[in-house]
């Protein structure tokens, strides 16, 4: 049992690392190579695809490290992998930017939409996604899910409207940075939510 439970548990430090780590230098990479031109196979690329394949390849990689280092994926962690190489292959196999900028919108459409799903049949599947990072009451999973559902498809809309509106530039920093400070924002926002409905541990074993 306790061999189960080592291979499980990861550090948190090498965790944020293997989960963020992608995104860092994918921002970074991208800002050295934002203005180059790559000329593969008689074909010209420019540094966002270059980027984008190498993003690619090293989130299987990570992914594969995190797998093998606790033994499972998240569902949202393999939805969001499959998403990304699909969208990101298409971008580098047709050499169109517009795909992998499209792939937010899928993500948060996906999600919202399972999330939707589930409220529909009155379940509250972020529950089963989160609740070994926090206990709420069930009233409080229901709330929750309603408000994630619609923060899902918000940032959906966003994301069309970034990509489509602005420049390549811009977008990248809308996704590198804006994305990841609105999620920490809306879950910061309900932390009045979290003490009405939150559930304390039981302490007596300890």
């Amino acid at each position: 049992m306790s061999t189960e439970k080592s291979k499980s548990e990861i550090n948190p430090f090498v965790k944020t690392l293997l989960e963020m780590g992608p995104i860092v230098l994918f921002f970074i990479a991208y800002i050295r190579l934002k203005d180059r031109v790559f000329d593969l196979g008689g074909m010209d690329y420019d540094g966002f695809i270059i980027v984008t394949a190498a993003f690619v390849f090293l989130l299987i990689i990570t992914n594969a490290i995190l797998w093998m280092l606790t033994g499972k994926l998240s569902k949202m962690q393999i939805a969001t992998l499959v998403l990304v190489v699909v969208f990101g292959g298409m971008t580098v196999w047709l050499n169109d930017d517009r795909f992998i900028k499209m792939k937010p919108t899928m993500i948060y459409l996906l999600f919202g939409g399972v999330l939707g799903f589930g409220l529909l049949r009155g379940t509250s599947y972020l529950k089963y996604v989160m609740e070994e990072l926090m206990q709420l009451q069930d009233e409080g999973w229901m709330i929750l899910t309603k408000r994630v559902t619609l923060f899902f498809f918000g940032l959906a809309i966003l994301n069309e409207l970034v990509w489509r509106n602005t420049t390549t530039e811009t977008w990248v920093y809308f996704k590198t940075f804006g994305l990841t400070f609105a999620l920490f924002g809306f879950f910061m926002t309900q932390s009045r939510l979290f003490q009405t409905f939150g559930i304390e541990e039981d302490k007596g074993d300890s």
